[in-house]
């Protein structure tokens, strides 16, 4: 029988730091180092860092799992075995491809992973090579300590996030469902950050719920012709008409119970008398004004939305095509499927029909859970001036594909951040960075959640 944990004994277990500092630093920039580049279409390797990654959990006692489903886009799969056979298993799942980045216009080369003034620098450092080194290094340092968990932790580090997950999350969750067995609830990016709303006022906005991704299509038939000829059958003036018209189209608002619960908690701390959330009079937008900064955590997820962002036609200027397309990003909020569906059949008009190029449900998770209460505990444990609230992430993650196992997701990446840091406008963004410090503070957070999860 193994020794009880200090959970088991009822002591109180010491925080991390010295190695696990060490190495968290170090994982995050080795692994944006690894250039794993998606430019969609199959075109990324993640192989090199999911080899770096498997390398270093064997190192922790565990016995990684490889696995593609297409050469070079690989995942790493590893089961920690807990101390109550009983207990459901959590899954903590990262990313371990990246956006393309363009050395020119960054202040320090995209995949340097340079530390420089405190700062960690390089395509990853916050979407999503941070979190996927503070978990290695959270694990590395239970090994050294002799440290197991209550229940068993799945840890996965999948491939082809930032595209379709066809290669990642979509592969595992349908061709290796047995790997996460026993998983009810799991962990990932795009959650518990600071987000300075006002002085004094240090937001932890944890992930509860996803957005729908609706990736569309467009396709305009007409009839081809000189362009110097009268053509009412044009199919560039269809697809433009019909891309107008979605692009300006006003969707209603559609408040789910994750940004309810935002929006009350948010007008609580501002000290704003509580809103009638479903009152006649409600003014959606009045209340985010009163919220500043604040308001960007839930103004993208109060309704579905449609933004244009691809055209293709034609092949001479004075030729008129037959067919014209165009791209729509949609995102889909909690229950707004059907309303989508039949808004966009309504916006596309005659002579333009329209499907789903990609497509994943919306996702909500209980923000009144046991798992929800720990997450909020292990941040205020490690920063008692912070202020936790559940948002909805307006784009996605891989816990769409994993909810297919019955998984429910949270956006949990713990970070400390300083203020004047746009965590946010990083996301894909130039100069990619996250603090060294910040990397300390989500290795102890995670440490002391995982344990008592």
């Amino acid at each position: 029988m193994a020794d009880p944990t200090p959970q088991e004994q009822g002591q109180e277990h010491d925080p991390p730091a010295g190695p696990a500092f060490e190495e968290v630093v170090r994982f995050t920039s080795d692994l944006i180092r690894i250039d794993t580049t998606n430019r969609g279409g199959g075109d990324c390797r993640e192989r090199p860092a999911a080899e770096y990654v498997a390398e270093h959990l064997a190192g922790a006692g565990l016995e990684p799992v490889l696995l593609e489903r297409t050469k070079g886009r690989t995942n790493v799969v590893a089961r920690i075995e807990g101390t109550d056979p009983s207990a459901d298993a959590l899954l903590v799942h990262g990313h371990l491809d990246v956006v393309p980045a363009e050395p020119a216009d960054w202040t320090v080369h995209p995949f340097s992973g340079e530390v420089r003034d405190g700062v960690v620098w390089g395509r990853g450092a916050v979407d999503m090579k941070n979190m996927d080194a503070m978990v290695l290094a959270v694990v590395r340092d239970w090994a050294r300590r002799g440290i197991r968990p209550r229940r068993d932790i799945v840890l996965a580090y999948t491939a082809d996030e930032e595209a379709s997950a066809e290669d990642g999350a979509g592969f595992l969750a349908d061709r290796h469902a047995g790997l996460f067995e026993g998983c009810t609830e799991g962990i990932s990016e795009s959650g518990a950050y600071t987000f300075h709303a006002g002085p004094r006022m240090p937001l932890y906005p944890i992930g509860a719920g996803e957005r729908g991704t609706a990736w569309l299509r467009l396709s305009a038939q007409g009839r081809a012709g000189h362009g110097s000829k009268v053509n009412r059958e044009n199919a560039v003036s269809r697809i433009a008409a019909a891309v107008a018209r979605i692009g300006e189209h006003q969707w209603p608002v559609r408040l789910t119970p994750t940004v309810r619960a935002a929006l009350t908690e948010l007008a609580a701390l501002h000290a704003i008398e509580q809103p009638d959330l479903d009152g006649p009079d409600f003014d959606i937008e009045g209340l985010l004004g009163k919220l500043g900064p604040a308001a960007a955590l839930v103004e993208a997820t109060i309704r579905n939305s449609a933004n244009p962002t691809m055209l293709e036609a034609g092949y001479k200027v004075n030729v008129i095509p037959g067919v014209a397309t165009a791209h729509i990003d949609g995102r889909i909020v909690p229950g707004g499927e059907d309303e989508f569906i039949a808004t966009l059949d309504e916006l596309t008009g005659p002579g333009v029909d329209w499907e789903f190029h990609h497509k994943e449900t919306a996702l909500q998770a209980p923000v009144d859970s046991p798992t929800y209460a720990r997450l909020r505990a292990a941040l205020e444990r490690f920063d008692p001036d912070a202020h936790v609230v559940p948002f909805c992430m307006s784009g996605g993650t891989d816990a769409k594909q994993f909810s297919r196992l019955g998984i429910v997701g949270y956006g949990f990446t713990p970070l400390k951040l300083p203020a004047g840091f746009d965590y946010q406008a990083l996301f894909h963004g130039v100069d990619e960075r996250v603090p060294v410090d910040a990397l300390h503070f989500g290795v102890r957070v995670l440490d002391h959640y995982l344990q008592s999860a």
